[in-house]
């Protein structure tokens, strides 16, 4: 066989074989991979590639329908770039904003953190946050 099985693929790109024949049935490849007679599916190292770049899409949360549109402009060829470089920087813009958002997020975590810990060092942890009380107003009076 020349080429690379759908196990050997998995294997190397840590998806699943349901999941990279999910890829190609919703035409996420920028190439059609090849069959064997029997059938069986052939990858390329380019196949490899790809669905490494997509895997980063998809983990930087870029959905199914744009990675789509990228492939479809890829596999037009040349004479798109501006829009699949407008794309690319829509999606950047994207996961920069998801960045700051996760800092602003750590850093409240980290200022957490530090009073618990300051709070533990000292002994005085038991102050930190109390349960409000299942008396209510009018039986505390």
């Amino acid at each position: 066989m020349d080429g690379l099985s759908i196990g050997q693929v998995a294997e190397r790109t840590g998806l699943s074989v349901h999941a990279l024949r999910f890829y190609e049935r919703e035409g996420l490849l920028a190439d059609a991979v090849r069959r064997e007679s029997n059938g069986r599916r052939v990858y390329t190292e380019d196949d490899v590639d790809w669905l490494n770049m997509c895997i980063k899409f998809r983990s930087s949360g870029m959905p199914l329908d744009t990675i789509r549109k990228y492939t479809e402009l890829v596999r037009k060829g040349a004479g798109n770039e501006a829009d699949r470089l407008a794309l690319l920087k829509s999606h950047q813009d994207y996961v920069r904003a998801q960045i700051e958002e996760l800092n602003e997020c750590l850093n409240v975590i980290t200022w957490k953190v530090d009073i618990y810990q300051q709070h533990v060092d000292a002994g005085t942890a038991d102050c930190l946050w109390v349960a409000p009380s299942t008396q209510t107003a009018s039986e505390a009076s």
